[in-house]
């Protein structure tokens, strides 16, 4: 049996979107929660895994490498267990919208419930398991997530909002690619492979960022780099924003965009010699 095609995989996003749009509340909260606390469990596994030294000099890329392999449990997480994920619905809820199968209204409530539920769980788990767990509490990790967060937070504003595009670009592709999936060794490797590669390349993932520069603040406090304000206004905002062209453009957008196209061209393909036997019928009619 072959994968879903565009048509059938866009009719199951629009379909999720419209589902979305129509959970209550407290289940939307309750929901999104516990994504942001999954994302953050992946986030604070690749802390751990991949802080220390020494690290070969001559090879940067590598500790970066070992902390995206194992940061997408996560999305993993996410993709099996269910979850509604803010950067994921950028992607699902715009399709919707776009199929007019919800409005306006609709999308932005749910975005912005989601957010406020997903910054809720990986808040939760960077003080609870970071501070009072006191997890990174001591060194190296310490100081391996005030470094993280610190370059961050450091980013100017456009290269925050690019690299949170480039990170959901990836991010919604590996829910797009989860979605053909038709087994959990599918769906769990189809999640891990985009994110493993954004979080190499050091693209921004709004939600991540929740519990990775919330746990530098519980566990170091803030800095002159590093402070809440900072680190909302300068990265939190501009990833978000990125984040959010990032789902809805270049992976909602463009599939929906390509699909369309098809089906025009499909109709254009049938009604071709349509119309040329009714012109035929015309001239024989007319002689």
């Amino acid at each position: 049996m072959g994968l879903p095609g565009i048509d059938e995989t866009i009719e199951s996003i629009s379909a999720s979107g419209k589902s979305k749009s129509r959970l209550p509340v407290d289940v939307l909260l309750a929901s999104s929660f516990l994504a942001g606390a999954y994302i953050a469990f992946g986030a604070f596994l690749a802390v751990m895994a991949s802080a220390g030294a020494p690290w070969p000099q001559g090879i940067p890329g590598l500790q970066k490498l070992l902390y995206a392999a194992v940061f997408p449990v996560g999305m993993v997480y996410v993709i099996i267990a269910g979850a509604e994920l803010f950067t994921g619905n950028c992607m699902f809820l715009t399709v919707a919208l776009f199929r007019r199968e919800i409005r306006l209204r609709d999308l932005l409530r749910n975005w912005f419930l989601v957010w406020i539920g997903n910054f809720a769980g990986g808040i939760a788990v960077a003080y609870l398991f970071g501070r009072l767990g006191g997890v990174l509490m001591t060194e190296p990790w310490m100081g391996y997530v005030y470094s993280l967060a610190r370059g961050k937070c450091s980013l100017p504003f456009s290269e925050a909002f690019w690299r949170g595009v480039g990170a959901n670009w990836m991010g919604c592709l590996a829910v797009w690619m989860a979605m053909k999936g038709t087994t959990i060794v599918d769906k769990a490797i189809a999640g891990q492979l985009p994110i493993m590669t954004f979080v190499t390349l050091g693209l921004e993932n709004s939600i991540a960022n929740m519990f990775t520069i919330s746990a530098c603040l519980f566990a170091v406090g803030p800095t002159s780099q590093v402070t809440w304000k900072v680190f909302l206004l300068n990265n939190l905002l501009p990833v978000t924003m990125g984040n959010i062209v990032g789902g809805a453009f270049f992976v909602g957008g463009i599939y929906l965009f390509i699909s369309r196209r098809k089906e025009q061209a499909q109709r254009a393909v049938y009604q071709k010699p349509i119309d040329e036997r009714n012109r035929k019928f015309k001239v024989d009619s007319a002689e």
